[in-house]
C-alpha cells in the first residue's frame, strides 16, 4: 500500500519500522516540527523525524495543516492509506478524507476507554487491570471513530508509565501491520458512547500525591507518572520526589511516619513504604536513608498533606 505515516514521539517509531519492513510504499513521513530542547535550547528534531530520516524516507514537518503547501502536498500523493500514531494534532476533513481508506490511528487503549492524549498514564492511575491498543477509522473529532482491530494486555502488579509504553508501542507496530493487512475487508465497529473515559494531557502537577489519599490510589498514581512528571509531595524547602513506592502494612494519621527503615508513612487508608526518594537538590536514595540523613522519627509527620 502507499502509506503516509504522521507520527512524532518515540512511541510511534516502532510502527514505522513496521510498517516499512512488511513492505508497503511510505510515500511521506509526516512529524511535529523540530523544537528547542536542552539547556542550549538548541532545536531537536522529533524521534519519528529522526528515524525517517534514517530510513530516508520523505519527511514534512508543518506548522499548519490547512493552508499554505503541506495540504497540497498531502492530497497529491494519492495514498491508499494514511496511519497516524501519536502525531499530537488534530485533522482536518480534508486530510481525512484523501487517502483512499481514510486514516487509521494507533491508539494506545482499547477504546472508548481513555480517549485522549495520556491513554496510558491514566490507564494505571485508575488501576486498570487490562489495557492495550487498537486501530481505528478516524473521524472529525478526538478518538471518536470506530475500531477495526483491537488487542488487549494484563497491566503488570508493579507497572509504570514506562514498561507499559514500551510494550504497547511494540503492541502498536503489530496492530498496525494486521489492520493494513486486511483493510480492504474489515468492517470497523463504532465505540459505545456509554464507555467513554477521558485521559488529558498530563503536566507536572498531575503527579503530585496527598498523604490523605488511600495508599493504594498513592501507589498507582507514582507509577503513573514514572518516569514523568514523577510522583511528589510538596515540602518546605521544594519537593519531595518519590521514586519507588508499595503499600505497606501500617496506620496512622496521613504523613506519620510509622517506620523509618524502612521509610512507611501512613495515609488516608493504610501505608506506603517510599522504596526510593529524592530531596530537592540530591541523589536518589532509598527511603530509608533519607530517613537517617533528615533525623526524621516515629511519630514525625512530613510534609504533603492537603
Amino acid at each position: 500500500m502507499r502509506v503516509i505515516f504522521m507520527g512524532t514521539p518515540d512511541f510511534a517509531v516502532p510502527t514505522l519500522d513496521a510498517l516499512v519492513e512488511a513492505g508497503h510504499q511510505v510515500v511521506l513521513v509526516v512529524a511535529q516540527p523540530d523544537k528547542p530542547a536542552g539547556r542550549g535550547r538548541k532545536l531537536r528534531a522529533p524521534p519519528v523525524a529522526r528515524r525517517a530520516q534514517e530510513l530516508e524516507l520523505p519527511l514534512a514537518q508543518p506548522r499548519a495543516l490547512r493552508r499554505g503547501p503541506f495540504p497540497e502536498r498531502y492530497c497529491s500523493l494519492e495514498a491508499d492509506v494514511a496511519v497516524v500514531i501519536a502525531y499530537g494534532r488534530i485533522l482536518p476533513a480534508r486530510l481525512l478524507d484523501s487517502p483512499r481508506h481514510g486514516c487509521v490511528n494507533v491508539h494506545a487503549s482499547l477504546l472508548p476507554r481513555w480517549r485522549g492524549a495520556a491513554p496510558i498514564h491514566w490507564a494505571l492511575a485508575e488501576g486498570d487491570e487490562v489495557t492495550g491498543v487498537c486501530t481505528q477509522r478516524m473521524e472529525e473529532g478526538l478518538d471518536v471513530g470506530p475500531v477495526y482491530l483491537s488487542r488487549s494486555v494484563a497491566v503488570a502488579p508493579r507497572e509504570t508509565a514506562g514498561s507499559l509504553h514500551d510494550r504497547l508501542a511494540v503492541l502498536g507496530a503489530e496492530v498496525a501491520v494486521a489492520t493494513l493487512a486486511e483493510l480492504d475487508t474489515l468492517v470497523p465497529v463504532p465505540q459505545d458512547e456509554s464507555g467513554v473515559t477521558w485521559a488529558p494531557k498530563i503536566t507536572k502537577d498531575d503527579g503530585r500525591v496527598d498523604w490523605t489519599w488511600p495508599a493504594v490510589r498513592i501507589d498507582r498514581r507514582v507509577r503513573a507518572m514514572t518516569p514523568w512528571p514523577g510522583g511528589w509531595v510538596a515540602g518546605e524547602g521544594g519537593p519531595l520526589k518519590l521514586i519507588e513506592v508499595e503499600v505497606a502494612e501500617g496506620q496512622g494519621n496521613p504523613g506519620q511516619i510509622v517506620s523509618t527503615s524502612p521509610l512507611v508513612v501512613a495515609c488516608g487508608e493504610g501505608a506506603v513504604q517510599l522504596c526510593r526518594v529524592q530531596a530537592p537538590g540530591r541523589r536518589q536514595v532509598a527511603g530509608s536513608d533519607y530517613a537517617n540523613g533528615a533525623r526524621l522519627a516515629v511519630g514525625a509527620h512530613l510534609p504533603g498533606g492537603s
